[in-house]
């Protein structure tokens, strides 16, 4: 089942990527989902959007942790094998690489996902904040022609305040 986002966002797309049902599959806490228009060997590259309300104190680098910590419970040998700050020192943005091995259509793949994780004040109530995770899945051998395309899309992202672009 889709989730919603704590605060709205606008993105744009990468090139040839279409917008795909978040509530199909077992990923929990997604409210918007892509694809890539081409499979790897069965496996089909995508692009997640989920977030939720932080009321604690936890920071990103924590909150992606925890996230590491939930994908441990559902594939095989999770490991962290990037993850480095981006952004500006006022905003700084947590990137971690992880490669897992997981069922994916009935087969056991390598995936690789990126994960990028931004903090943003609800535009109603600045005091509340939400966290936005971001998340490329790939196949081990299609990450790398894909993660250009997801970069482009994470600067795209940014808080949807109605006044249009």
């Amino acid at each position: 089942m889709a989730s919603t986002l704590p605060v709205p966002i606008e993105f744009r797309l990468p090139e040839g990527w279409l917008p795909a049902d978040p509530g199909r599959g077992d990923v929990q806490g997604v409210a918007f989902a892509a694809v890539h228009p081409h499979p790897d060997d069965g496996f089909t590259a995508n692009i997640t959007v989920g977030g939720e309300y932080r009321p604690d104190a936890a920071t990103l680098a924590e909150i992606a942790d925890e996230s590491a910590a939930r994908l441990r419970d559902v594939a095989e040998s999770v490991e962290v094998s990037n993850r480095r700050e981006v952004g500006p020192g006022d905003a700084p943005a947590p990137t971690q690489r992880l490669t897992f091995s997981a069922v994916a259509g009935g087969a056991r793949r390598d995936l690789v996902q990126s994960q990028v994780y931004l903090s943003m004040p609800d535009v109603e109530d600045p005091h509340k904040r939400a966290v936005i995770r971001l998340a490329l899945t790939a196949t081990a051998a299609q990450h790398r022609e894909v993660l250009p395309d997801f970069q482009d899309f994470v600067r795209t992202v940014r808080p949807d305040t109605g006044a249009g672009v």
